[in-house]
């Protein structure tokens, strides 16, 4: 591939570590929430009516969600149950990493201390021709990028 194009969006793949190792549970139809925002305080000086100071906070960062085809046979969705079911939260580590097409990484999102916040399953139509998708969303603390 050419340096002179971005890449594409759609080659990646998403591993959870210490969660299974099935194909089904690295293949998504798409992945959101690799955001990172800095907090601000707005500080107002004595005196100064024009502006107030805009001083940085902490960073926070939003929920990973990740969409699929439902998937019966699956230590992803084990670990969610776990979660909702039994009240067991075993945060992980999740790799995300965009590939080539010699489905080499290109860039990396490495997220820390992910835990399953909700799970969702598309509503049942007798009326579409659709895929059943469910949706799975994660809080997590940070994410490091490497390349």
């Amino acid at each position: 591939m050419s340096d002179k194009y971005p890449p594409v969006s759609f080659h990646y793949i998403v591993s959870f570590n210490g969660i299974g190792d099935k194909t089904i549970d690295t293949q998504f139809q798409s992945v959101s929430g690799l955001s990172v925002e800095m907090d601000t305080e707005s500080i107002n000086e004595g005196g100064e009516n024009r502006f107030a100071h805009q001083l940085p906070g902490r960073a926070s960062y939003t929920d990973l969600v990740l969409k699929r085809g439902f998937a019966k046979d699956s230590d992803l969705i084990g670990w969610f149950r776990d979660t909702f079911e039994n009240m067991i939260i075993k945060p992980v580590t999740i790799d995300i990493s965009l590939l080539n097409e010699e489905h080499e990484p290109l860039v990396s999102w490495n997220i820390v201390h992910a835990w399953p916040k909700k799970w969702s399953m598309s509503d049942l139509d007798a009326e579409q021709n659709a895929i059943a998708i469910e949706t799975l969303e994660m809080h997590y603390r940070t994410f490091s990028i490497s390349s």
